[in-house]
């Protein structure tokens, strides 16, 4: 007996859902092994050796980017930086372009392979080529900040609204894990490059390029799996914006304009444009911390991103599943308030005590992945129906734009007190305020706005 059309339906949901958390599994490998680790180190040693051919590990001098001045130490932050500017000045366009798109899976996978492509040729990273890592950074971040707006609007096609947290917290969970197992195999690769045939440098590029690799592969799962998913309803455009160069701007101004509708979602973008600022903050500044003010050397340090990435895994679900229970929203809360607990456990733990500070990264492991999941569920329930990507690229630019402000934070209280540990104790306002104004969301009427949304054209 062949199965009746709900069985088929199951399926096909439980395929395309599969499909989408590969994609978390396939970008998750770069962010870890590029992004976090591996990129902004050898930049450097490229930009020194540029600016010191005689002399690269005791440089003073400055390289010349577009006529200006730049330490060699100071170049992959400020590739970063432009790199997020550029990202949120783009993402707004791009989400209305996802929103007017009936087969979202193809812009998926289109600014995938194009940021994968750039991180597979960092391969040609070599010699004193600063300048080449540069361009293809900004290609590929910009790109993965962009497939991440499909991404995340795409959650709400795969999933209805009372499944969202679950298959948030599990897409998390892939790319935590997927993180986790690349990084240590290229960890394996650089610690040991001999065993390999490779020099230093080498094994560093071969790292570089298997994480744009392993994110353009893995893109092809869900690019196919998702195929199957229905055409969508086609969000009109704003009035005068048909047929106009001024077109994506218009309808960013409308999509801003439309905010006032929604009262829900503006008091939750503010306060995860806050309380994730304090997330991305402790997340950046943990390195330095524990080199600086706790005095562990780069294995130690590498130990504990493995660490914090394999917990998060587990993680990730676990908060999944204590959302079913509790709610999305008291469980960010919760997890809001094992943040200030790690804050304040970093703060107090002595020198050389790395055993404490493992602790701790089992903590972060355990919160990180989870709130970050669960935000991501929860904005999608209110967020106008037909219009996810354009709001979703709301929730990426915003996070982008303000991600300043909690490393601004932290940099000047460290200047000023001459110490990172009352720097850390500063970023508890991020945390506590974040708190505070989710708490002020009402998700209910948020839902019901929601559902109001706006008017497709079919």
């Amino acid at each position: 007996m062949s199965p009746g059309p709900e069985a088929v339906d199951v399926r096909s949901a439980g395929r395309a859902r599969r499909s989408w958390y590969v994609y978390d599994w396939a970008n998750s490998a770069f962010v870890t092994t590029t992004q976090t680790v591996l990129f902004a180190p050898y930049l450097t040693v490229l930009a020194r050796r540029a600016a010191c051919p005689e002399a690269p590990e005791g440089c003073t001098r400055t390289l010349s980017v577009l006529g200006l001045p730049v330490a060699p130490g100071s170049l992959a932050l400020y590739t970063i930086t432009l790199a997020t500017v550029l990202a949120a000045l783009v993402l707004p366009f791009v989400g209305a372009l996802a929103d007017r798109s009936r087969h979202r899976h193809r812009l998926l996978a289109g600014f995938a392979w194009v940021g994968a492509g750039a991180a597979t040729a960092m391969v040609a990273m070599g010699g004193d080529r600063w300048w080449l890592g540069v361009l293809l950074a900004l290609v590929a971040v910009v790109s993965l900040v962009c497939s991440m707006v499909v991404n995340d609007a795409l959650l709400c096609d795969v999933a209805a609204p009372e499944d969202r947290d679950r298959v948030s917290s599990r897409g998390w969970a892939a790319g935590y894990l997927a993180g986790f197992l690349l990084l240590a195999l290229n960890l394996l690769l650089v610690s040991t490059p001999a065993t390999f045939g490779l020099d230093d440098e080498w094994a560093v590029r071969v790292s570089l390029a298997s994480a744009g690799l392993w994110w353009g592969l893995f893109t092809i799962v869900p690019f196919v799996g998702l195929r199957r998913l229905p055409p969508r309803p086609v969000l009109d455009l704003a009035p005068g914006a048909h047929g106009s160069p001024a077109a994506p701007v218009r309808q960013l101004v409308a999509t801003l304009r439309g905010l006032r509708r929604y009262p829900q979602v503006l008091r939750f973008l503010l306060a995860y444009l806050v309380f994730n600022d304090g997330i991305q903050t402790v997340i950046a500044a943990a390195s330095v911390y524990g080199q600086e003010e706790l005095g562990f050397d780069q294995p130690q340090l590498l130990t504990t991103v493995l660490l914090v990435q394999g917990v998060a895994f587990g993680g990730a679900l676990l908060f999944g599943r204590l959302a079913g229970t509790f709610g999305a929203q008291r469980t960010i809360t919760g997890g809001l308030g094992l943040w200030i607990v790690v804050v304040l456990g970093a703060f107090a733990v002595p020198r050389g005590a790395f055993g404490t500070w493992l602790v701790l990264a089992v903590l972060i492991g355990l919160v990180l992945g989870g709130t970050q999941a669960l935000a991501r569920s929860l904005y999608s329930r209110l967020v106008p129906v037909g219009a996810e990507a354009e709001y979703f690229s709301l929730y990426q630019a915003g996070e982008r734009g303000t991600s300043w402000l909690g490393t601004l934070a932290f940099g000047l209280v460290a200047q000023l007190s001459g110490s990172y540990r009352p720097a850390l104790l500063a970023l508890l306002a991020f945390f506590v305020v974040g708190a505070l104004l989710l708490s002020r969301v009402d998700v209910e009427a948020g839902v019901q706005q929601a559902h109001r949304g706006t008017d497709p054209v079919r």
